[in-house]
């Protein structure tokens, strides 16, 4: 289950000429795969490209009717060794992931991919999420494209530009006989924007069709001696090609001025913010006329040496919009200027910050310092000598908490780490690896568990070195997806194979819930289209471990204490795994409250559970808090002056999944914490019974007050 459905605006897929398309940057990177007559698609979801996987899965009616080839790949290294399909055949192939990650993982496919070259047009389209949004380690997709030798687009972030490069992609793939690799960022992803719609286009090659008539040439098998040949086909024919093809077609844009005393070179993805700049400072119009020439990048690699040299005629100093490290872009563009014996001097990250994202006030102060340092005259006065200095910015650190990711209320993985967190005062501290997921949030407070993450998949892999047995057992974390996606290999067969004897906890809350809620073999959803239901327990089973034991609710924290401390304790050798299955309360949620929604609208009785704290009984000890973490869980402050100490207390946002209680309950907690039903719609008798309910209580509470002692002041 998805965590958001795209069936509404799928329909506008079928739009065609003469029609405007509108919508988010994802629908129209769909549309334009449509209208380019692309024959396979394929990918694996992840930030901020998880919804395009949505986006494809909605469309497949759409997709079959134009004999479109569509798979939700079990990983980013399949997804890229679909691409295989143009390289003898001239169908054109989409594939698309997360970032340096997905690249990562799909490297040696991609590889292997630039080597042989392609026939039909092969384009990757990475979802690019360096910065503060991202939610993975820091690093670029650009040296990807430079190692391997495919080329990069960083169209700029609008639709009729996001649309223009994917055919332009197809099409300079066809051209140079090599891959190529879109880079959207999250602003692309989630624009919205309208263009002009073209006809959808059937493949001229369906990859059912090109079954019938299988091609191969031994000449593009990356074996020696074609291997070497192939370098040299890169360098010697494709590369040049693809100068041509860019050169040619103007893929990369000038604006402004034809001469002028500077200029600012700008990666395509990064125009928006350059713009913004210029207008703060009244050297660009809301038009984006632009009183500075701009070189836009909507190529990043390869760089064409003619085209930088002729933008730099004239000027006296250029600057480098660049956002990340290392700075290939200014490093290559300071070659083409050392060969050429050129005097223009080149600013980049001696203005910029080396690493970080390029927000829109470090965008403005870099090209501000920037004009100031080149082209002063350029600048109104207020700013070259401004009257009176900027008014210092608040250190906010002080007065706003950091607030790190945390699991969702009534997140089914906050109870195994509860458990967790009960064993190890029994057993003391284990060796414990985590992984990529909703799980890691365990490693934060309240929990601390989990001291590294290796990649997807990799948890109990990178534990490998620990699994030799020791005086305490390694535990290791899997999710579910990560567990489809490379861990049953990489992690569990290799414990297997090498008899590790240690602890791995699978995490199966029924989706790839961190990436969206997309269904994987071990779903328990139905789906039309993907074989489900496959448990993870078979699997691991099949693949030669012993000892597993599955766990249906893991709200039952006792039970899972239990497990856990079996698996740590017993003398049994050799892997073991615990199958930890709840649904993700996130997806629950959004499947049962709009039902739940609709049956109280048409009269029904439900019953909503809900959960609090009884304030009399509470000792303000909050270890309850420190074993569960939930945010519907907090403080309170009592209006008694004999209660100093604030007492739990929990909010409207509860979910009624009931761990709080059942850790209070494991822990041997106060028995402070209490269930109760809000009932909706009740029947006549239960309404009876509450209203009488309420009047008795109201008169024992009033005959209690009329008893109360009371001590008035004296007179």
């Amino acid at each position: 289950m998805a965590e958001r459905s795209f069936k509404a605006e799928v329909a506008h897929l079928r739009k065609g000429a003469g029609d405007t398309f509108t919508g988010e940057g994802i629908l129209a990177i769909t549309k334009a795969l449509l209208e380019n007559g692309v024959g396979y698609v394929g990918g694996y979801q992840g930030a901020p490209i998880s919804h395009l996987m949505d986006v494809l899965a909605d469309a497949e009616d759409l997709l079959s009717e134009l004999g479109v080839r569509f798979e939700a790949n079990a990983s980013e290294a399949a997804a890229a060794a679909m691409l295989a399909a143009s390289v003898h055949y001239p169908i054109r192939g989409a594939v698309t992931f997360k970032g340096s990650v997905g690249v990562n993982v799909a490297s040696d496919a991609l590889a292997n991919l630039a080597s042989s070259g392609v026939t039909g047009g092969a384009l990757v389209i990475v979802g690019e999420d360096y910065g503060e949004g991202s939610s993975i380690m820091q690093e670029r997709s650009h040296a990807f494209a430079m190692k391997s030798q495919f080329w990069l687009l960083d169209p700029r972030p609008n639709l009729p530009s996001i649309v223009k490069a994917v055919g332009d992609g197809f099409a300079l793939s066809e051209a140079s006989n090599t891959p190529v690799m879109m880079m959207v960022r999250i602003r692309s992803c989630h624009v919205t924007g309208s263009f002009a719609c073209r006809d959808n286009v059937r493949p001229q090659l369906t990859v059912r069709e090109a079954l019938s008539a299988p091609r191969k040439d031994f000449a593009r098998v990356v074996l020696p001696p074609m291997s070497y040949q192939h370098e040299q086909d890169k360098v010697k024919v494709r590369w040049p090609a693809a100068e041509r093809f860019i050169v040619e077609n103007g893929l990369n844009e000038r604006f402004g001025p034809a001469t002028a005393p500077v200029g600012i070179v700008v990666q395509g993805g990064m125009y928006n913010g350059v713009i913004r700049a210029l207008q703060r400072l009244g050297l660009a119009d809301i038009h984006g006329d632009t009183a500075v020439p701009l070189y836009v990048l909507n190529v990043t690699y390869p760089l064409v040496a003619s085209e930088f040299l002729d933008f730099c005629a004239g000027k006296d100093a250029v600057l480098v919009v660049e956002e990340g490290q290392p700075e290939f872009i200014e490093q290559q563009l300071s070659t083409f200027l050392y060969r050429a014996k050129s005097l223009v001097q080149l600013h980049g990250k001696d203005i910029f910050p080396m690493a970080g994202e390029l927000t829109g006030k470090v965008m403005l102060d870099a090209v501000t310092a920037f004009l100031k340092r080149a082209a002063p005259q350029m600048l109104p006065a207020q700013v070259v000598a401004p009257n009176a200095p900027a008014p210092p910015i608040p250190d906010l650190t002080k007065t706003v908490p950091i607030r790190p990711p945390g699991f969702c209320t009534g997140c089914p993985e906050r109870p195994i780490f509860a458990a967790m967190k009960l064993v190890e005062r029994e057993l003391g501290q284990h060796q414990i690896s985590a992984d990529i997921g909703c799980h890691l949030f365990a490693s934060l407070p309240p929990f601390e568990i989990g001291g590294q993450t290796m990649g997807y998949g990799l948890g109990p892999a990178s534990n490998a070195a620990f699994d030799g047995g020791g005086a305490k057992r390694a535990i290791s974390i899997l999710g579910d997806g990560g567990f489809w996606h490379n861990g049953l290999s990489s992690s569990i067969g290799n414990m297997v194979f090498n008899k590790a004897d240690a602890l791995t906890i699978i995490v199966d809350n029924y989706y790839s819930a961190a990436t969206g809620g997309q269904d994987i073999p071990s779903s328990r959803a139905d789906n039309p289209t993907k074989a489900t239901q496959h448990p993870i327990s078979r699997a691991v089973r099949g693949v030669g471990v012993e000892w597993v034991r599955q766990i249906d609710r893991t709200y039952d924290v006792k039970r899972m204490r239990d497990t856990i401390r079996e698996a740590l304790t017993t003398p049994e050798k050799g892997p073991k795994v615990i199958v930890a299955s709840s649904e993700c309360m996130l997806n629950r949620q959004r499947r049962e409250k709009p039902q739940r929604a609709a049956a109280i609208k048409a009269g029904q009785r439900v019953e909503v559970p809900r959960f609090g704290v009884d304030e009399d009984v509470c000792t303000g000890d909050h270890a309850c808090i420190r074993l569960s973490g939930c945010p519907s869980l907090g403080l309170k402050r009592l209006d008694d002056p004999l209660r100093d100490d604030p007492v739990a207390h929990i909010d409207q946002t509860c979910v009624g999944c009931g761990n709080c209680g059942e850790v209070a309950d494991a822990a041997v907690l106060c028995p402070s914490f209490y269930e109760a039903r809000v009932v909706h719609n009740p029947g006549r008798l239960e309404a009876w019974w509450a209203r009488l309910s309420a009047r008795v209580i109201a008169a024992l509470q009033a005959r209690r007050a009329a008893r109360r002692l009371s001590f008035g002041a004296a007179g």
